[in-house]
């Protein structure tokens, strides 16, 4: 609050105090001489009269260094004694909603960018893969089209992942086979399914789920590369899909590396890699399960998981059946 409110309550008193010995002297002392309560009038008079012009020039000088900060660029609540200022606290909340704008601005053209250097990379990465069909060597073929797929995946990944944290998120939410979508994403990991002999066991019933077929097989890549990240010995991998009232359930398990109870909570969060050991080959980015998690939120689906470490883990995903 500004000096002169501040003071307000003990001038408040101090004129109380003052009213109250005046009536005390005229009306209730017996002998009184009016020179005495005269000259105390004065005195309080002068005190009075350079106490409230100490207020007042304190006031305007409060007000004149609010409006010369006001002109400034940054927040200036912290370098006020004041708080209760309201040209203070819009000016601070326009400072903060235009560094907020150009920050926005900032991570939109970075994510824009980032985009189309992914999509100018798809084409000599696709001729790597092509020029990679013609090397004799089997063993060395093998080796640098693993890295290949690898660069491939992540390429993927980082394309769709500036998409979603885009404020231009395209969604084509329409009717489609459920199964088509799970075969699609099983043809696009198989060079690693194959490459760490999967065994997969696949029973989908023939149903039509509304949904955005590219971005529910991009959702079903992740939980696929993240099964096969934590696998271990005779690698397997079951889908199948199960009735829940007018919604069907799609499970996604395998029997790897298994996710901690301390962490199963948090498996979604942004960043958050969990505790296990992770087999020691991948260090895990937390971005994956996040990025899966949002998607499914904006089609409308919802996500769980399960889990006994070292046994399996098992995704549930739900998405509104076409009746």
């Amino acid at each position: 609050m500004s000096y002169m409110r501040k003071n307000k309550l003990w001038i408040a008193l101090f004129l109380c105090l003052t009213i109250g010995y005046h009536f005390y002297f005229l009306y209730l002392l017996q002998t009184k001489d009016i020179q005495y309560l005269l000259y105390l009038d004065l005195l309080v008079g002068v005190g009075t009269f350079f106490a409230v012009g100490f207020d007042v020039k304190k006031h305007y000088q409060e007000k004149q260094k609010i409006k010369e900060l006001l002109q400034a660029d940054y927040v200036i609540y912290s370098v006020l004694d004041t708080g209760e200022n309201l040209d203070v606290a819009a000016h601070d909340v326009r400072v903060m909603e235009q560094q907020l704008r150009e920050q926005f601005d900032l991570n939109c053209d970075l994510q824009d960018y980032i985009a189309k250097w992914c999509h100018e990379l798809k084409l000599p990465l696709s001729a790597c893969i092509l020029m990679n069909e013609s090397i004799k060597d089997a063993a060395l073929r093998r080796l640098q089209k693993e890295q290949l797929e690898v660069i491939r995946q992540q390429l993927h990944s980082a394309l769709l992942g500036c998409k979603v944290q885009s404020k231009l998120f395209d969604l084509q939410v329409r009717t489609v086979d459920l199964e088509e979508c799970v075969k699609t994403a099983i043809h696009n990991n198989q060079f690693f399914l194959i490459q760490k002999q999967f065994a997969i066991d696949f029973h989908i019933e023939p149903v039509q789920v509304y949904t955005d077929p590219s971005w529910l097989i991009y959702v079903l890549d992740q939980l696929i590369q993240n099964a096969m990240k934590y696998a271990k010995e005779d690698p397997m991998l079951k889908i199948w899909t199960s009735q829940k009232g007018k919604s069907i359930a799609l499970m996604i398990e395998d029997h790897g590396e298994g996710i901690l109870e301390s962490d199963i909570r948090r498996v979604f969060e942004r960043g958050y890699t969990g505790q296990g050991h992770h087999n020691g080959k991948y260090k895990s980015t937390g971005m994956g399960l996040y990025m899966a998690a949002q998607i499914l939120e904006r089609l409308g689906h919802t996500i769980t998981v399960e889990s006994e470490y070292g046994a399996y883990t098992r995704f549930q995903i739900c998405l509104l059946q076409q009746s």
